[in-house]
């Protein structure tokens, strides 16, 4: 059985006539998924292998960008325009209508940001992205380089190229989303902490002034076994969030409603597909997807 039915609320949410289905295999890792409504089509990142993928309905998979930038995380604006992170050039980008790419950011007062790692975009346009390491420790993942920032948050005002910082309390953070109605930032921590054991939280940021004042992280859910990496909200704002067992379903009140079983671990998710209720599910070397009886969040 693909689902485990943890609270009673969660059997609404899956279609037991709606199975965990194989789309692709023989990737390296995968990352970043975004639906792309328009062209009916789902991009996501083959990171190690410096590609950026297309997976069709009717034509499968095929390469949309080789070399990516060692591309990760990727998102859209509010024009439609591919928004992307960059390990190997440390940078934010945005593919134009054209095709040309754009840098939005690639420094912070004047120094070179980490590797950004996930990134989102708020309803007013404006770009929130998270800057771990991990890109520029190993050549795995976009080649050796040395950090000269710590792991910050970010959030990215493109018109203007404002730059500012939104949480330095993370050491390694890692997967974004908002709530709903914007008014809440999930951020995934897959850091270490001072004892070195793994961090296994899900955090949540107060967010007022349309995002401008932000509050302190506090703890919304540990996740195991594993940790987070990317998640997404559906209209109710449940969490459906990544872990090594599969996709686990939150609830807004940080309880742990039920699981999808997948069969390696998961990195990241994106709904997409017919009424946004179609889990797409990046899952270490292959690309699963399975529907759902929910819709992802369509933010204001």
């Amino acid at each position: 059985m693909d689902f485990e039915i943890v609270d009673s609320r969660f059997k609404a949410m899956v279609l037991p006539n709606a199975p965990l289905e194989k789309l692709g295999e023989g990737f390296r890792w995968l990352e970043g998924p975004v639906w792309f409504a328009d062209f009916d089509c789902l991009l996501f990142s083959d990171l190690p292998n410096d590609r950026i993928m297309r997976w069709t309905e009717s034509g499968g998979i095929s390469v949309f960008r080789q070399p990516s930038g060692f591309a990760n995380g990727h998102t859209r604006d509010r024009q439609g325009r591919l928004i992307g992170c960059s390990h190997r050039h440390r940078c934010i980008t945005r593919t134009e209508l054209d095709g040309s790419i754009t840098v939005l950011a690639d420094r912070y007062q004047g120094k070179r940001l980490n590797s950004p790692n996930d990134v989102i975009v708020k309803s007013d346009g404006t770009i929130w992205f998270s800057d771990p390491p991990y890109g520029i420790q190993t050549d795995y993942e976009g080649g050796k380089q040395a950090a000269e920032l710590p792991a910050f948050v970010y959030r990215l005002v493109p018109e203007i190229g404002t730059l500012t910082v939104v949480s330095e309390a993370f050491t390694g953070p890692n997967g974004l989303c908002f709530s709903p109605d914007e008014s809440l930032l999930y951020v995934s921590e897959s850091g270490l902490q001072f004892d070195s054991s793994p961090v296994q939280h899900i955090s949540v940021i107060d967010l007022a002034d349309g995002g401008a004042r932000c509050s302190e992280p506090r703890l919304f859910h540990k996740v195991e076994p594993g940790f987070a990496d990317g998640f997404r909200c559906d209209e109710e704002g449940n969490l459906w969030t990544s872990a090594a067992d599969g996709v686990h379903c939150v609830a807004p009140s940080g309880d742990l409603l039920g699981k999808i079983r997948v069969p390696s671990t998961v990195s990241n998710l994106t709904f997409g597909g017919r009424n946004r209720s179609r889990l797409f599910i990046c899952a270490s070397h292959t690309l699963f997807a399975v529907y759902t009886n929910r819709r992802g969040a369509q933010r204001p």
